[in-house]
Formats: structure tokens, C-alpha cells, sequence
């Protein structure tokens, strides 16, 4: 049976964390240790833009005793992950070289979209509590030292996803100048972030009706909900709200000579104290959930389920799907087409997935670029594409990476507009090669795909799809004239055949 000792680490705004786990198909995750540092990374970039040397030097000598409690549990694998203290550092890529060269540790950055979405794994890994909170109404929120990441769920489905800049060391930053001018630090905080509160209300909340509260937690959620053991605790609002007029509104010095710690990280745990006080009156929710989790549970149960080590009950594609559908409504999109652009899109990825060696994930975006297709129609009629383009580089995705974002991006942009295909000095300088040709490939399955429906009336009522001697075979039946869609049809089936080297045939059957 393969079990496999694996180390995840988690490069943070203040402290640096590894855990050790079992992985195997039988027990699913075990926890063998787990060790946390201090050092605030995010001191630096959010105050001077770059990673020092000195922090560095510190973050070396931690991943190299790191190291050697990995080889002491005979660790085979690992990742390391960084945040937004790596992911707004300008000298980010010389630190990862550093550290590369230093001690054998690749460091991934985390665009914020898959920070948020490991951390939501770690929440998924509870299983069935997890499955039980959802089916109503609830918020999960995940405050770093960055920012915070509010995600609203609802009958098992992802709603919506907003990242504000209201890290705990991000609003320590912006008012340690000012922070000694007040006898009231709470006050100053909730002062500073409410109109970011009142924005999210009034954009994503509404009238929706939030039960719960889920709290993916760190070090300082842990020490605000008195939960130093790291373990799974339900709390409600009453308690959490008496713990917070005994302390929380004392200054930085108080609360550190009443918790036992150091004002330093008061001064760290009174913004995230704040803010979720705000939070939970935002809500108005009575139970708070706090899974006793870190995104190191997210790093080691992602590694598992790509290893096919843990087989999840929760559908995480779907949740990236969902959330692309609800972009394209809020874009006023047209749902009908969208839907039959999927189908047609897929049986033809299918069709000729192999042929050019692509893969479920490949899938998935072109999914997700069907959804997004003509999103920029709300602002332009005349420029859709740029527009469509401008809308997903500026919207996360939770589930995305900044790299599949962009592909997205350019395959909905290259739907209508030409492809710079013989001039690599007019290609998208956000793709690689390799991605800017698995554009090419995804945005000829669009067009194609698009122009069996480009009246918006989904005439045809079957589609298959095959492929035979250099061919692509197209399938259809109809009850309705189906002379627009053949014109479409041939005029990107030249753009396909190129692409492909397959030249796409479309055979049209008359239904009585």
C-alpha cells in the first residue's frame, strides 16, 4: 500500500510553518508534527516593496532546519508555498533563486486565487462537517497577513469570492504612524476598513441570508478563539463576542500583558480581532466554525488527490465552473448559449484531446472560457473581445493560477480576433510558448464550436464528433435552417484545420 511522508511548508506574512504528514490511500492525511517560526516577511514588502537581505538570511536558516527534521521522518516529497509577502515583493524572484541555491527548497508563489482555494481544501478535508455547513447559507473567511478572502456559499454551491487588502499586518502597517495618537487601537481599525465592509455589502451580499461562519484559521485565529490546540471548535457569536469587550479594546500593551504574548503581536492580533467582529455583526451569523486547520492541511490534501492518494467528495472543479457561471450572469451573458457552447466545446475537445496531447485540466479552462465568452459585451458592443479580455485579467477566479487565468483570457480575446501566429514578437507577452500555443488550440475548438450556434437559437438537437483520416467529422440533427451556422462553420473551419491539421467536416441530418 503507498503511503508517502510528505512536508508542506507555508512561507506567510509572520511566521513560517511546516507540517509532516502520512499520505496514503487507506488513512487519507495523517498529521505527524508540525513547527512554526516567526518572521515578519510582510513587514518588508508591505513598507518597502522587496524582501530583504536580512530576512532572508533568517528565512534560509529556517528552511535549512527545516530540512533536517524532514530527513529525521524520512520525507520523500514536499512543496513550499508563498503568499502575498513573496507575491508583492519586486526582488521576489532573486529570493527564490536564493533560496533555490541555498537549500534545494523550490518555492512556489501562490497567486491569490489558489492560496484561497488550498485553503478551502483544508476546509474540505473535514468531510462530512464540511458538506453540513454549506448546505445553508455561509461565509468562509480567510484573513492573512496580506489580505482577506471572503468566499459565500450556499446549497453546496460557491457563489461569490472577493479579496479585500485588509491583512492583520497590512493594516498594522498602514497605521503604525498614527496607531500611538488614540486610546482606542480597535476603534482606529474598524474606522480605516468599514467603508471596504460596506462596499462588499452592497455588491455581494444583498439580502442573502449567512447562518454560519467559517473561519480558516492561522497562529492568531487560533489565539483569538482561544483554540491553542489547533483543533476543531465550534463557537458562537455570544461567546466569541464577550471575549472581545474583555480584551480587544484595550491598547496593543493590554492585550498582550492579558493573553501572555508580546505586544508586537497584538498589535497583529487586534486588526484580525477586529475585522472579524465586523464580520460576524456583517453577517449577523450565530455560529462560528474554526476547523483548527492551516493551508498546510490544503498543501498536503491537494498533493494527495493529484497523487490519487485521496479521492474527495467534494467537487472542486465544479465550484470553479459555478463561479465562472455567476461572473457571466453578473455580465448579463446569455445562459442558453453559454450552455450549448460548453457541450459542443467538450465533444470537441474529446474528439481530439489525444491527437495533441491534451489533458482534463486544458478542459476544464476551455470550459470556463465558454462561460466567459462574450463577457465584455456589457462594456462594448464593438470591442468584445478586448473587453472580455480586460474582465477575466481583472477578475480571480478562485481555483485558477494567474497563468490559467491569462490563457483563459487570451483564448476568449482570440475567439473573434486573429491569433498572432507567425510573429512571436506580436504574441501575448503574459504567455509562454507552450501556453500561447495551447490557446491557439482551445480558442479553434471555441470558434468552432461557436459557429454551430452563432444564431443563439440552439437549432441542433444531437452533436457527435469523430475523427478519421485527417478529418473532423460533425454530426448534427435539426428541425430548423441551418444556413447560417454552415456559412460560420466554414469560414473557422480554415482557422481549425491549421491549428489542427484536421479539416473539420459537417455533416447536417433534417429531423421530421
Amino acid at each position: 500500500m503507498a503511503i508517502t511522508q510528505f512536508a508542506a511548508i507555508d512561507i506567510g506574512s509572520y511566521n513560517v510553518s511546516m507540517e509532516i504528514f502520512e499520505v496514503g490511500r487507506k488513512n487519507g492525511l495523517r498529521s505527524l508534527t508540525s513547527v512554526r517560526m516567526p518572521l515578519e516577511l510582510g513587514k518588508d514588502t508591505f513598507a518597502l516593496k522587496k524582501i530583504s537581505m536580512e530576512k532572508l538570511g533568517e528565512l534560509i536558516r529556517i528552511l535549512t532546519d527545516y530540512k533536517r527534521i524532514m530527513k529525521e521522518y524520512g520525507v520523500t516529497d514536499l512543496r513550499a508555498c508563498a503568499k502575498s509577502a513573496f507575491r508583492e515583493a519586486e526582488n521576489r524572484d532573486l529570493i527564490i533563486d536564493h533560496i533555490l541555491r541555498a537549500t534545494g527548497i523550490r518555492v512556489d508563489i501562490l497567486s491569490n486565487s489558489e492560496q484561497r482555494f488550498l485553503g478551502y481544501k483544508s476546509i474540505a478535508s473535514r468531510g462530512e462537517e464540511f458538506q453540513k455547513f454549506i448546505e445553508k447559507g455561509t461565509a468562509i473567511v480567510d484573513i492573512g497577513g496580506g489580505s482577506a478572502q471572503i468566499s459565500l456559499f450556499d446549497k453546496d454551491a460557491l457563489v461569490s469570492t472577493q479579496n479585500l487588502l485588509l491583512g492583520s499586518l497590512r493594516i498594522r502597517e498602514n497605521l503604525s504612524r498614527i496607531d500611538r495618537e488614540t486610546l482606542r487601537y480597535d476603534a482606529l481599525i474598524e474606522e480605516l476598513i468599514r467603508s471596504e465592509l460596506v462596499s462588499f455589502r452592497k455588491m455581494y451580499l444583498k439580502n442573502r441570508r449567512i447562518e454560519n461562519i467559517i473561519l480558516v484559521g492561522d497562529y492568531f485565529t487560533n489565539l483569538i478563539f482561544q483554540n491553542r490546540s489547533d483543533m476543531n471548535k465550534t463557537e458562537t457569536r455570544d461567546e466569541f463576542m464577550e471575549w472581545y469587550k474583555s480584551i480587544a479594546e484595550g491598547s496593543p500593551r493590554e492585550v498582550g500583558e492579558e493573553m501572555g504574548i508580546s505586544s508586537e503581536v497584538s498589535t497583529v492580533l487586534i486588526p484580525m480581532a477586529v475585522l472579524y467582529r465586523m464580520l460576524i455583526n456583517e453577517f449577523d451569523v450565530q455560529t462560528i466554525w474554526l476547523p483548527g486547520i492551516q493551508l498546510t492541511d490544503g498543501i498536503a490534501y491537494d498533493y494527495g488527490e493529484r497523487k490519487k492518494l485521496i479521492k474527495s467528495s467534494h467537487d472542486f472543479e465544479n465550484d470553479i465552473l459555478r463561479a465562472a457561471r455567476n461572473m457571466s450572469r453578473r455580465y448579463a451573458s446569455n445562459k442558453q448559449h453559454n450552455e450549448a457552447l460548453v457541450a459542443a466545446s467538450e465533444t470537441i475537445f474529446n474528439a481530439v484531446r489525444k491527437i495533441c496531447g491534451l489533458v482534463p485540466r486544458d478542459r476544464l479552462l476551455l470550459k470556463v472560457a465558454c462561460y466567459l465568452h462574450d463577457c465584455g459585451k456589457y462594456i462594448s458592443m464593438t470591442d468584445t473581445a478586448e473587453s472580455s479580455y480586460n474582465i477575466i485579467m481583472s477578475t480571480e477566479i478562485i481555483g485558477l493560477s494567474d497563468r490559467e487565468r491569462s490563457i483563459i483570457a487570451n483564448v476568449v480575446r482570440f475567439n473573434t480576433r486573429s491569433m498572432a501566429a507567425y510573429n512571436p514578437a506580436e504574441r501575448p507577452k503574459d504567455l509562454s510558448t507552450g501556453d500561447y500555443m495551447l490557446a491557439l488550440r482551445l480558442a479553434a475548438i471555441l470558434r468552432l464550436a461557436g459557429s454551430l450556434d452563432i444564431s443563439y437559437k440552439q437549432k441542433a438537437d444531437s452533436l457527435k464528433v469523430s475523427v478519421k483520416d485527417r478529418e473532423l467529422h460533425i454530426s448534427i440533427g435539426t428541425k430548423e435552417d441551418y444556413t447560417l451556422e454552415r456559412g460560420f462553420f466554414d469560414v473557422n473551419s480554415e482557422f481549425f484545420e491549421e491549428i489542427f491539421d484536421l479539416k473539420p467536416m459537417l455533416k447536417v441530418r433534417t429531423l421530421g
